[in-house]
């Protein structure tokens, strides 16, 4: 997948939330809330799905012993893609 503009992306990640929370949570919500995805109730067990998700998606190696902030809300998931993603 290539990286599209910010916006773009950021709707890419929520509807990718929605896919792998299985409906839990919904792209629109992650679009929409200031507050962070596991609020919204993305669970541990959804943040791995979706860790394997965007891996697959775009190409890039999540560490999982690292910093995993950047799963905290939409926007520092896709400040963290962009900074990885190949060009």
């Amino acid at each position: 997948m290539t990286l599209q503009d910010r916006d773009d992306l950021r709707r890419t990640l929520a509807g990718m939330v929605a896919e792998v929370s299985e409906g839990e949570v919904t792209a629109e919500q992650v679009l929409a809330s200031p507050h962070p995805l596991a609020a919204l109730g993305v669970t541990s067990i959804t943040q791995i799905r979706l860790i394997d998700a965007v891996e697959v998606a775009f190409g890039i190696d999540v560490d999982l012993d690292g910093d995993l902030r950047f799963l905290d809300n939409v926007d520092s998931l896709a400040d963290y893609v962009r900074a990885r993603a190949a060009p």
